[in-house]
């Protein structure tokens, strides 16, 4: 089953107030260890190779009012229900990049395959709204998980 984006970012959004950056990166590696893990997308909306990182376009539409200032919790009582499996791969994504900020999150981005394939020759400053294709992020995560297995 696929969700929407805006509801994964609700999610993270509901374990910890943070800013548009961080929430993004969360967004982005929640939809590409589902890949990886499980086979299929998280999620149907795109991700594109901004300058800072990878960047679901509906999600910066939701919340770019907030700009650098974190975005708070939503008012929800009803917690959103996913999948058992889909909900592990969010509590290992949370796990795993919870202590990374913003900065921190894009610098990994900036040095994984998946963001710098879909930039192509783009020089680094320059916009781009060039798609970070799902099979991509399955194959380089995939084999990062491989290779930890094999430690």
């Amino acid at each position: 089953m696929e969700y929407s984006a805006l509801t994964v970012a609700q999610w993270f959004l509901m374990k910890q107030s943070m800013i548009h950056k961080k929430l993004q990166k969360l967004c982005y590696y929640a939809q590409a260890w589902h890949l990886a893990l499980l086979g299929r997308p998280l999620f149907c909306d795109d991700i594109q190779a901004w300058v800072h990182g990878p960047v679901i376009p509906s999600i910066y539409a939701k919340y770019a009012d907030y700009g650098w200032n974190p975005i708070p919790a939503p008012q929800s009582e009803a917690p959103i229900q996913f999948s058992e499996d889909t909900t592990q791969v969010l509590e290992i994504v949370w796990n795993t990049y919870k202590n990374l900020d913003g900065e921190q999150l894009e610098a990994l981005t900036h040095n994984e395959q998946p963001w710098q394939n879909a930039r192509q020759d783009i020089p680094l400053y320059q916009p781009s709204n060039n798609v970070i294709s799902c099979d991509s992020m399955r194959t380089f995560y995939k084999k990062l998980y491989q290779e930890s297995q094999n430690d």
